[in-house]
């Protein structure tokens, strides 16, 4: 059992970290080049951010057969081989002849994509004792958002000087180097329980997992936010191409730096989960993110700016609490509960377009914020519910020590 703040704490985190910043790397780099390419393809605005929704969608179905198979063959050689074959397929997509093409090979990277975010927390589990691993999700977490903004201001910057196709090179090539110090800092597993791979079991699992009343909320909790949040730059990067604002791919790449918002939530989540518990730090995380949505409706760019950096800090201080939750309350199949979750969590951001598009279409920004908020309505709901269910388990519990004593 790894404890917090050793020196095999400290690598591995710090092997896990970087894992995640790869993976977000390569995930978001195109987002900043959305309006690019649909002028360069004469694309619809559905059509060109199937580039986004494709790679999230495929690493959605993904994580279903990676998380099960963790169980049974282990978690480590998963992540090191899914990376390798990630930065490959990054490369690939540099050199798709058109649209479609690109496309696809989004599909074969989402797919690769999914091997480390499906298994490195159930990892933390095996080897972590809970306060390390409480300290660890938040860094992890923290570190998708370093990802996140860091492919999305390369692909904007290289994009917009030397093109798409040297974006995804500059991407490619940085993920071999990454992936060569991801292997060599991981350490190998010394607490993994090996679970025969049975499919029969992991469907029962699964729908276990799904009938949990712990798990369900959170898994709708963390879906359903990802979907208003990620698809809100999507379409305030179309937003900000037009007049007045008139913004070029780079200084779309760099609005993501409001991201940093995000990074702060997630590493402030376990201290503010230690005072106010799950439930209430998931409510207020969405609370944050409403705020800021009607924030963004302001047609002011250092505005705008202000409210992606607050709902940043509130989505991830929800999303960091969350998925710590599912870690700790999976009792059996942690692998695929942590999973689960992120089906979830990857199949709200590749939905989203079908959900905001006719709100973008009807209403242009203030659409995609009535509809937004409408979405954040449900999740503030569940937040509350869930609160109220942990409260009436303390209770039981509390009420079953005193008769015990009597």
């Amino acid at each position: 059992m790894i404890h917090a703040n050793t020196p095999a704490w400290r690598r591995a985190t710090l092997a896990l970290c970087l894992g995640s910043m790869l993976v977000f790397i390569n995930l978001y780099a195109p987002q900043p080049l959305l309006p690019l390419l649909r002028d360069t393809h004469d694309a619809s605005t559905l059509k060109t951010g199937l580039v986004m929704s494709l790679a999230t969608l495929t690493l959605a179905l993904s994580l279903l057969v990676y998380g099960p198979l963790s169980d049974a063959i282990g978690r480590g050689g998963i992540m090191r081989v899914s990376l390798s074959v990630a930065a490959l397929a990054t490369l690939l997509a540099a050199f798709a002849p058109g649209l479609d093409w690109l496309l696809a090979a989004r599909v074969l990277q989402g797919v690769a994509l999914g091997g480390l975010p499906a298994v490195a927390i159930a990892w933390m589990g095996d080897e972590f004792s809970p306060e390390a691993m409480s300290r660890a999700v938040g860094l992890y977490i923290a570190a998708n958002t370093l990802g996140g903004i860091g492919g999305r201001v390369l692909g904007g910057v290289v994009g917009e000087w030397y093109g798409v196709q040297a974006s995804f090179v500059a991407v490619g090539g940085l993920t071999l180097v990454g992936v060569a110090v991801f292997w060599w800092l991981l350490p190998a597993a010394s607490a993994f329980s090996s679970q025969p791979f049975r499919l029969g079991r992991a469907c029962r699992q699964m729908r276990g997992h799904l009938a949990n009343p712990w798990l369900l909320p959170a898994y709708l909790i963390g879906g359903l936010n990802f979907l208003v949040f990620i698809n809100q730059y999507s379409y305030m990067t179309f937003r900000l191409a037009e007049a007045p604002f008139a913004l070029g791919p780079r200084w779309l790449g760099l609005l993501f730096l409001t991201y940093l918002g995000g990074t702060l939530g997630s590493m402030l989540s376990a201290r503010v989960v230690a005072r106010a518990g799950a439930p209430a730090t998931m409510g207020l995380g969405v609370v944050i993110m409403v705020l800021a949505l009607g924030l963004s409706l302001m047609p002011v760019l250092a505005v705008i700016i202000a409210a992606l950096t607050l709902s940043a800090f509130g989505f991830f201080l929800c999303h960091a609490t969350a998925s710590g939750w599912v870690g700790r309350q999976a009792r059996e199949g942690r692998g695929g509960a942590s999973a689960l979750y992120l089906v979830f969590y990857y199949l709200g951001a590749s939905l989203g377009p079908l959900w905001l598009e006719p709100f973008w279409l009807w209403r242009g920004w203030p659409g995609v914020v009535a509809a937004s908020w409408l979405v954040l309505a449900t999740t503030g709901w569940l937040s509350w519910r869930l609160g109220k269910r942990l409260q009436r388990a303390q209770h039981q519990c509390v009420v079953e020590r005193r008769l015990e004593h009597v």
